[in-house]
């Protein structure tokens, strides 16, 4: 009989933090500026430069530590770790080994198995690295420091996860409750959220952890679940060889889907960790813990509970509206406004998914305003466009944030009321369509269908739907 092996993962999550400032300096931490123009002498490891600690950094940190149950460590401290690399412009790397400012919590996850607790380890504290960039044409690499000293979070489960649906359900409750939180934007595209997949396979029913690799270079959900499945391909198919797993770090390539050795992995010792000199110990009152947690924002899994009862629109709409803060934000603002949050939630579910899937854009970076997009609702209720012109208003409203009212005006969109016009075009319709008018007359009711769609178009989609059928059966129904 063939024998049975069980995947053991643990991830270690990397979070930019959204501070306007680096974690020990004044530099940006803006994404996208020229290579090396958001750095200083601090960050630069340059010589007799000493570190200051930006305290936004401690409480976004102990935020995201509480959010995620865990206990915080009211005395911590900084260390450094001894490592030799091109981008690490100090030969070391600021982080926490001994106090890290959180530990010991855990948060829940939900998959086709059912519930479970993903143990936290810790949370701590870290520095950014640079980033090389290799030039190909040059055969030479480069190195930027403009993200060197962006502050992080270094997030590490305990090894509880089982399967890639696993990995990506803890992993997508994290994202949500950091950008709930407002601590990151957690793309994982630009970099703000890396998670390093530790996994190790044993025999099933075994209580012996298999030996572990680490894969690196994970940037997207997709690449996660298939560095996860092929690494665990790889290590049964070493012990169903008689062949060991070596513990190492490996880089998964996700265009070959295969992972290929980058070193041996490290140990903590390998790294000399020591107390770091230049900084002081961080002392958390309780008063400053009880401030940070009395301005906890609503949590999706609380905010979900509430639109389905304060709203009355069906789960699955709150499901996708509080997959995305902004989407949540957009939809809450906008029902408030105009008092129609089963509207609110078509527009977001229907249009607004359709534009962006089209864009290949994430709900994160919708920028039009909530105004809008409840005033273009409130103007289709009251019959001042109809529901054709009414996409096209949205479109312009979602790529350029355009002022529905003032566009509508501008481009003579509003809803045709005129009786007489209505009917002329109607007229119009049933003599160029004898066809239709002779079938529809004959018992063919989709016949009618066509006449009103001919009827629309000829308007511009800018005539009451509702006063094109009246009119057309009133006409049809004259011999």
């Amino acid at each position: 009989m063939a024998k049975q092996y069980e995947t053991v993962i643990g991830l270690e999550v990397h979070v930019e933090l959204a501070t306007k400032t680096k974690i020990f300096c004044g530099c940006s931490t803006a994404f996208g500026g020229a290579p090396n123009t958001h750095t200083c002498p601090v960050c630069t490891g340059m010589p007799g430069a000493l570190p200051v600690l930006n305290k936004k950094v401690v409480e976004l940190a102990a935020a995201v530590g509480l959010a995620t149950n865990c206990k915080i460590h009211r005395f911590c401290k900084f260390d450094r770790k001894n490592y030799f690399y091109p981008d690490n412009p100090q030969n070391y790397q600021i982080s926490q080994l001994y106090l890290p400012i959180c530990y010991d919590g855990g948060i829940e996850i939900e998959t086709s198995t059912g519930r479970k607790t993903v143990g936290i380890h810790e949370i701590h504290m870290e520095e950014d690295a640079g980033k090389l960039i290799h030039d190909e044409w040059e055969d030479c690499s480069l190195v930027d420091y403009n993200r060197s000293g962006v502050p992080l979070i270094e997030i590490v489960s305990e090894p509880d996860m089982r399967s890639a649906e696993e990995v990506i359900a803890y992993l997508d409750k994290l994202r949500l409750i950091i950008q709930y939180l407002g601590a990151s934007d957690c793309k994982l595209q630009e970099g703000s959220m890396r998670a390093d997949v530790n996994l190790s396979v044993r025999e099933a029913g075994s209580q012996t952890l298999g030996t572990r690799t680490e894969m690196k270079n994970l940037n997207s959900f997709k690449a996660i679940s298939r560095a996860i499945e092929g690494e665990r391909a790889r290590q049964i198919e070493l012990l169903e060889e008689g062949k060991p797993v070596i513990q190492e770090t490996r880089r998964w390539d996700d265009n070959k889907e295969a992972s290929y050795p980058m070193r041996s992995k490290e140990d903590a010792h390998d790294y000399r960790y020591f107390p770091d000199p230049d900084l002081a110990p961080v002392e958390i009152s309780q008063e400053w813990l009880e401030e940070i947690r009395s301005r906890q924002p609503e949590l999706r899994a609380e905010k979900l509970e509430r639109y389905k009862k304060e709203y009355e629109i069906p789960a699955y709409d709150a499901e996708i509206l509080t997959s995305s803060k902004r989407m949540a934000d957009l939809f809450e603002a906008a029902s408030a406004l105009c008092k129609r949050p089963k509207k609110v939630s078509n527009w977001l579910m229907g249009e607004t998914l359709r534009l962006l899937k089209e864009e290949g854009k994430e709900p994160e970076e919708l920028d039009f305003s909530p105004e809008h997009l409840a005033k273009l609702i409130l103007m289709t209720e009251e019959g001042v466009i109809s529901q054709t012109v009414a996409k096209e208003v949205f479109e312009k409203i979602f790529r350029e944030n355009t002022e529905p009212e003032a566009y509508v005006e501008e481009h003579g969109l509003k809803t045709v009321t005129d009786a007489n016009a209505l009917r002329e075009t109607a007229k119009q319709v049933i003599r160029e369509n004898a066809q239709s008018v002779s079938d529809y007359r004959g018992g063919k009711t989709k016949a009618f269908g066509f006449l009103v769609g001919q009827t629309m178009r000829a308007m511009k989609g800018k005539a009451d739907p509702g006063a094109v059928n009246r009119i057309l059966k009133e006409l049809l129904s004259q011999e």
